[in-house]
């Protein structure tokens, strides 16, 4: 009797810690901040000078795929004790925090979620700038991979909350996958194995491909295969307003390639660069992920595009893009 009361007893302690823990995340609030805006906490005497123009170099370089120059984030830097004692500079989506420290070990430590959600938080515990700079070099790549997946899953999260049911049951109908789109977006047109579904505002406007093919050889993932079916789909596909108008890629400008971290898929290509209308004058960024389905069977190619000829396209590619990223299929 006395051995089932202790095991009670534990069992009932194990479950009270797994509703603490399911209570925090539920309680844990939205991340604040605007679209691709990085908060770097560190202080005067360690942020100007060399770290601040390597800093530039690394967050506000030129975002590829665009037609004008558009910085790839937004960074606003803020003191070490700010952000320590102020809860809303806690809440902020991206956070660099420099922390230089003679006794520091000269360490980059990635962490989500710690105050809000979604959010990432990049530690540098450096023993000096030079170290600081020596850390931000060699974990570069990091630590703008880890920030983009929260800014997609951010996306991601506000269109689920305003979802369109009806449309995204009827993606994973027609293609055995989930998308996620928020309930301004509509059904354009389709084929057997296409599909494109838009956003429509008087000054801008969003669009999303998606396509599947059977899956035949390492072959589909190469750059010109990748770019001939682009244009192959959007011509079919995507007329322009003008008679015998059509949606291409825009070979002028550079189309750029790289291999891609696309959870839910064993093999991924990001594709970026411009598109464009020929017989008319429309065009706009776009970006393409050419995936294998987990089973290895087929291709999976989604693409957002944006044609805003008014303003910025940065935050609106980053939408469509985190649409794309939304892809997920049943466990």
């Amino acid at each position: 009797m006395k051995r089932n009361v202790i095991f009670m007893f534990a069992a009932l302690l194990l479950l009270t810690a797994c509703h603490s823990r399911q209570n925090e995340a539920i309680m844990k609030r939205s991340s604040s901040g605007k679209t691709c805006e990085v908060l770097v906490a560190a202080d005067k005497v360690t942020y100007y000078g060399d770290t601040k123009a390597l800093i530039d170099s690394i967050f506000r370089e030129s975002q590829q795929g665009l037609p004008q120059d558009e910085p790839r984030f937004d960074v606003v830097n803020i003191p070490v004790s700010s952000l320590h004692n102020t809860q809303m500079f806690q809440m902020h989506r991206n956070i660099i925090l420099c922390d230089v420290n003679p006794e520091n070990p000269d360490k980059v430590y990635i962490s989500h979620d710690k105050w809000a959600t979604p959010q990432t938080m990049v530690d540098i515990a450096a023993s000096s700038d030079e170290s600081l700079r020596d850390l931000l070099r060699r974990y570069e790549k990091q630590i703008k991979k880890e920030i983009y997946r929260d800014e997609h899953q951010r996306i991601i999260n506000a269109f689920y909350n305003h979802r369109n049911v009806e449309l995204m049951q009827r993606v994973k109908d027609k293609f055995g996958f989930e998308m996620t789109f928020s309930e301004e977006f509509r059904w354009a047109m389709e084929d057997a194995d296409f599909a494109w579904i838009r956003k429509e505002t008087k000054d801008f406007s969003l669009g999303v491909l998606i396509q599947v093919m059977p899956y035949q050889s390492e072959e589909q993932f190469l750059p010109e295969k990748i770019e001939n079916r682009l244009d192959t789909t959007m011509r079919r596909h995507v007329p322009g307003p003008a008679e015998g108008s059509y949606m291409g890629t825009e070979r002028r400008m550079e189309i750029t390639h790289e291999s891609y971290d696309y959870k839910g898929s064993k093999y991924c290509i990001e594709t970026r660069g411009l598109w464009r209308l020929f017989g008319d004058f429309m065009g706009g960024p776009f970006v393409t992920y050419t995936l294998l389905s987990p089973d290895g069977k087929q291709v999976v190619e989604v693409t957002g595009f944006v044609y805003c000829p008014r303003f910025d396209k940065r935050d609106y590619l980053m939408q469509v893009d985190g649409i794309c990223n939304s892809v997920r299929w049943e466990e």
